[in-house]
């Protein structure tokens, strides 16, 4: 699909990647953008129509697809790091985690979907993670929700298939956002992380790999998992 002329609904667009999403798909030419966060008045992008949203509250992703019937481009970006191990760590963190990006995000995938049919099939991008393929000691409660966040991109790319909307997984490494605050590690810019999975929106691509990085670590999983887990 074409960004210019499209309508995009970006979750957790005040900040990080969801803001430079937003920001690129004014400047590529979609007619609209609904930037949304669980404050709107955060949004602070000229231009764009700034809706509340928390996607792990039913009511209010459902609020949302009534306010934007006219959508033809989902971009699930919002997203949560609480930092938690899945032995001794929180259970409220570790399902507020699975909350966010799997269940957050098949309620808007389940809310948008009938409106995406009906303006002619459109596109959804979920960003997802190198950590979809890995697990981390001390963040394994974010790894288990990014692959199940995987799997169910490549599940609604075959049930939505039929309508003709387009599915699109975006995978990164450490990008220089706020939820990356305090690591010591190399950082990918945000603006190049929005710029590649827009790419590959219009390329009809299904899965987008940013960075060199994440490509390694899929490469990965075709190995005998004791050489990546040394």
């Amino acid at each position: 699909m074409k960004i210019s002329g499209s309508i995009a609904l970006v979750t957790g667009a005040n900040r990080g990647i969801g803001r430079h999403f937003a920001e690129q798909l004014l400047e590529r030419g979609a007619t609209k953008v609904y930037a949304t966060a669980r404050d709107p008045q955060r949004v602070d992008l000229p231009g764009v129509e700034a809706l509340r949203l928390d996607i792990t509250d039913p009511a209010s992703v459902a609020a949302v697809a009534e306010a934007a019937g006219d959508v033809t481009l989902l971009i699930n970006n919002a997203g949560i790091a609480t930092y938690t191990n899945l032995v001794t760590g929180d259970l409220g963190k570790i399902r507020l985690e699975m909350d966010t990006a799997y269940y957050g995000t098949l309620h808007m995938i389940r809310a948008l979907a009938p409106v995406l049919a009906a303006n002619g099939g459109g596109g959804i991008l979920n960003v997802l993670s190198a950590l979809s393929w890995f697990s981390h000691d001390g963040a394994n409660a974010y790894s288990a929700a990014k692959a199940a966040e995987w799997s169910l991109t490549n599940g609604v790319r075959l049930e939505l298939r039929g309508q003709g909307t387009q599915v699109t997984g975006v995978h990164l490494g450490a990008a220089d956002t706020d939820m990356m605050a305090g690591y010591e590690g190399d950082l990918i810019d945000p603006a190049d992380v929005a710029r590649a999975a827009l790419d590959g929106v219009e390329t009809r691509a299904m899965e987008v790999v940013v960075d060199e990085w994440s490509a390694t670590v899929k490469a990965s999983l075709a190995a005998d998992p004791s050489l990546f887990y040394v």
